[in-house]
C-alpha cells in the first residue's frame, strides 16, 4: 500500500498521522519536500518502535515556510519531473508538505505529487473553529482531481457535530481520531497504531 498523507492546513498532524501509519504498517517513509528544522522525517524515526526506512527527500531547504518561498530563498526551483517514488517491495507512507493547494512552484502544487504517482490520500483534519470549511474545500478539490480517498483522520479535541457534517458531505470515511495529548511519544503512536492497522 502507499498512501499520500496531506491536510487541510500546516501543522494539522501530518507527522504524526505519518508516524502512526508507519507504526501500524511497518511501513517506509518518504517526504519529497521538507522545508525548516527539525525534519519531519527525524520525527518519524523518533516515534517509531523500529528501524524504519526513510527515503532521502527530492528537495529539503532551511526556510520553515512554503515550498516555493524556500526554494526560493535558495535561488532554486522544485521542479515535479525530479521528484521520483522510491522504489520498495514495502508498504510507503508518503507525506505531503502544508495543505492540498501549497505551492511547489508557480505551477504546481503538493497535491500534484500525489496525482502524478496515483496515490490513494489520507486526509488529516485538525478540529477547530473553521475547520468545516477549510475541509470542504480540500475535499472538493480532491474530488475534482478525481483522486483516490482512503479516508480521514480527525486530530484534537473532539466536535462530535463537526465531525459529523464533514463526514456527511465529504462521503469519506473516519479512519482514527488523534485526540489531544499532552506529549507524542512513542507508545502514543504504538497506541494509535493499533487502532487503525486494520482498517488500512
Amino acid at each position: 500500500m502507499r498512501y499520500f498523507v496531506t491536510a487541510i492546513g500546516t501543522d494539522s498532524g501530518k507527522t504524526i498521522t505519518s508516524a502512526i501509519l508507519v507504526e501500524a504498517l511497518k511501513a517506509d517513509y518518504w517526504k519529497p519536500v521538507q522545508s525548516g528544522y527539525p525534519r519531519d522525517s527525524e520525527t518519524v524515526a523518533d516515534l517509531v518502535s523500529f528501524p524504519v526506512k526513510i527515503f532521502p527527500s527530492s528537495y529539503e531547504f532551511a526556510k520553515p515556510a512554503s515550498p516555493h518561498d524556500s526554494a526560493k530563498a535558495e535561488n532554486k526551483i522544485i521542479e515535479l519531473a525530479k521528484i521520483t517514488l522510491p522504489q520498495t517491495d514495502n508498504h510507503l507512507i508518503i507525506e505531503g508538505a502544508g495543505g492540498i493547494l501549497v505551492p511547489l512552484n508557480d505551477q504546481d502544487f503538493v497535491i500534484d505529487i500525489a496525482q502524478k504517482f496515483d496515490l490513494e490520500i489520507i486526509l488529516v483534519v485538525n478540529l477547530y473553529l473553521g475547520c468545516i470549511n477549510h475541509t470542504l474545500l480540500s475535499v472538493r478539490e480532491l474530488q475534482r482531481r478525481n483522486l483516490k480517498v482512503k479516508g480521514i483522520v480527525f486530530n484534537g479535541v473532539s466536535n462530535p457535530e463537526s465531525e459529523r457534517i464533514i463526514l456527511h458531505h465529504s462521503g469519506y470515511q473516519e479512519l482514527l481520531h488523534i485526540e489531544k495529548e499532552a506529549l507524542i511519544t512513542p507508545l502514543i503512536v504504538q497506541k494509535y497504531a493499533e487502532k487503525i492497522k486494520n482498517i488500512l
